[in-house]
């Protein structure tokens, strides 16, 4: 089976439905791999820039970005860099509106059981995990 790396703007297309024609080549590539014709990989960079993407310019809200991207990486036929990751990644933002990086850096570093070291007092107050700010 071929493995194709997916670029954060084909996901956009297939999100978003816009332009109408990249949206429905998008959307014709994701059946193809719901029904095992190819295998598409998304790292963990291309779904943070489809996160900010969404947010900053089609002005999604964290939620809609959550409930539309947990069922894109949960996808038959997608493989996806940390999946557990991104998964709890996309719900932490959701729940404590939060960004999205912030989220992944709590996670990540929750995992590892060591500190995030932030001047960001306001974001990761409302997550779980132990920081401390620069001396």
């Amino acid at each position: 089976m071929k493995r194709l790396w997916v670029d954060a703007n084909v996901i956009l297309r297939f999100v978003t439905k816009d332009p109408p024609a990249l949206a429905a080549r998008a959307a014709r590539l994701m059946a193809k791999a719901e029904q095992g014709e190819v295998s598409l990989y998304l790292s963990t960079l291309v779904l943070a820039e489809v996160v900010w993407v969404l947010k900053s310019f089609y002005h999604y809200s964290m939620a809609e970005i959550a409930r539309v991207l947990v069922a894109l990486v949960s996808a038959v036929g997608v493989e996806v860099e940390e999946r557990e990751v991104c998964i709890r990644t996309l719900e932490l933002a959701r729940t404590r509106n939060v960004d999205f990086i912030d989220a992944y850096l709590a996670v990540r570093a929750t995992n590892a059981a060591e500190p995030v070291c932030t001047f960001d007092k306001t974001d990761f107050r409302r997550l779980p995990v132990e920081w401390v700010s620069p001396e």
